[in-house]
């Protein structure tokens, strides 16, 4: 996957919420643009607790294992 589709993915207005595949099946969610970080090599995946609270971890996606980017359906 490239820097590129994420940054534009973090960059919609407005956002749209989508989710991470990678290609050892995990998937994460990225439900608002300050949830995640990127980095030339990755990005960070804020994980909250709940859906609508703050992040209490996170986790590192190497672009060399992201293997699709999906639109989350709308609520």
């Amino acid at each position: 996957m490239s820097l590129t589709a994420i940054k534009e993915a973090l960059g919609r207005r407005p956002f749209e919420p989508f989710r991470i595949r990678m290609s050892s099946g995990d998937a994460y969610e990225v439900r608002h643009p300050e949830f995640a970080w990127l980095l030339k090599g990755g990005i960070y995946v804020g994980l909250p607790a709940d859906k609508d609270e703050l992040p209490d971890r996170a986790v590192f996606c190497s672009l060399l294992h992201v293997a699709a980017i999906e639109t989350l359906a709308s609520a």
